[in-house]
């Protein structure tokens, strides 16, 4: 068992602080994290809240999981690990990307392998 609890089905007014005066009846808690969208800062609907002992994040499971708040039912379990995500790769120069962007070669537009447009000849005999 984990002492950190996902908890979902958040209504939009709900802030940290009202998830520390819902839960800290049921423990001691060492952190709390809502989860807000980067650009508008608004809740996204769920948080993790961790506990300082396992015993306190099941009583608050039991306590809390499916009650209602703020006219919805709370989803409160036991928060699995974060996933272990693959390293990003970085498309950012064009050698990487196999060609160029503008050819002087009689061409047309585009370039090699990942360029846009391509391999079309517009020769003017």
């Amino acid at each position: 068992m984990t002492k950190k609890l996902y908890v979902g089905n958040l209504a939009p007014a709900v802030d940290s602080e009202a998830l520390r005066s819902l839960f800290s009846p049921h423990g001691t808690i060492t952190s709390i994290n809502l989860i807000t969208d980067r650009q508008t800062g608004a809740s996204k609907g769920y948080g993790f809240v961790e506990f300082d002992s396992e015993a306190e994040a099941l009583a608050a499971i039991e306590a809390l999981n499916g009650t209602d708040n703020n006219g919805q039912a709370l989803k409160v379990a036991a928060a699995n690990p974060p996933e272990k995500r693959a390293p990003k790769k970085n498309f950012g120069s064009r050698e990487r990307r196999g060609g160029s962007f503008g050819r002087d070669d009689n061409r047309g537009g585009g370039g090699g392998g990942g360029g846009s447009g391509g391999g079309r000849r517009f020769d003017r005999r």
